[in-house]
């Protein structure tokens, strides 16, 4: 009885002192946005150990209605992060999720792209990103920089990497709003409202109209991003994950597409960081 005492005192141990990584949550001030911006930061377990080290970068982006600290309140990112690093299935890399949203956004501004009164992709390449890659210690090539997300998010890292190739060099997509539910058709409203002026921005930037659209250069170009694309059988945005991947097909730039079991949920995407994170691990450095 001892022994087996003994034994199980040793494993709680070793699983006590696994390496943790650390969250941390800061805000900017922003001259585009005319607003103070947050940000989640999830560092690495040897951050604060290696002083002189640097890291590749996940830009993780939120859903619609979201904000920041989504991926590590509902996403539970920081356990799977842990799992996966200590186990050796993903590297250590910095993860920054930003805030595009913070609620209804029939009240406040969500989304990605510029549009009269939130030009947040502006603020995202000129302000943001420099920010984050100055304050911690970040490869900063395209090599070591990659970018995910769900939902709006999804479209949103999607988008960003078609229009800035030569940032990134993977792409994980979930559930993503590649184009509205129903393409191009704009729901009934107001367009000074901000709902109607989101719903455009995603019409404006629909990501298969962006590979459908596409000259020789520009599908070079996509070719040197690797790209992944995951969604939910039961999801309500699957056909036009199917129609993104199927233009990515026709037009010859190579595209893994998963068809998971789920629905738009945290569920899903909470699983999905187990792929997400040892894709953008292999294909850091190429």
């Amino acid at each position: 009885m001892k022994k087996i005492i003994t034994l199980f005192t040793i494993f709680f141990c070793a699983a006590s002192i696994q390496a943790q990584s650390k969250i941390i949550t800061q805000t900017m001030q922003s001259e585009v946005l005319k607003a103070e911006r947050a940000y989640t930061v999830i560092l690495p377990a040897s951050y604060d150990k290696n002083p002189n080290k640097k890291y590749p970068v996940l830009y993780l982006l939120h859903g619609m209605w979201g904000s920041n600290s989504d991926w590590a309140q509902q996403g539970n990112a920081k356990a799977v992060i842990d799992r996966l690093t200590n186990s050796g299935e993903s590297c250590e890399m910095v993860i920054i999720t930003p805030n595009a949203g913070g609620g209804d956004p029939r009240d406040v501004w969500n989304g990605y792209f510029d549009m009269d009164g939130w030009e947040y992709e502006t603020f995202f390449y000129t302000e943001f990103l420099p920010k984050i890659e100055k304050e911690f210690r970040i490869i900063g090539d395209k090599s070591h920089r990659a970018i995910a997300g769900l939902s709006m998010g999804g479209g949103g890292a999607t988008a960003y990497a078609q229009k800035h190739p030569d940032m990134f060099c993977a792409v994980y997509a979930m559930s993503a709003l590649m184009e509205l539910p129903n393409p191009g058709v704009l729901p009934d409203g107001d367009p000074e409202t901000k709902m109607y002026k989101l719903n455009q921005s995603v019409i404006e930037n629909s990501c298969i109209k962006f590979v459908t659209s596409a000259d020789e250069n520009r599908k070079n170009q996509l070719r040197t991003i690797s790209w992944f694309v995951d969604c939910g059988d039961d999801d309500f945005l699957l056909d036009r994950n199917i129609e993104f991947y199927q233009a990515m097909r026709n037009a010859r730039i190579p595209c893994q597409f998963r068809v998971r079991d789920g629905a738009h949920d945290w569920e899903y995407w909470h699983t999905a960081l187990y792929e997400c994170l040892p894709f953008v691990t292999r294909n850091f450095g190429k």
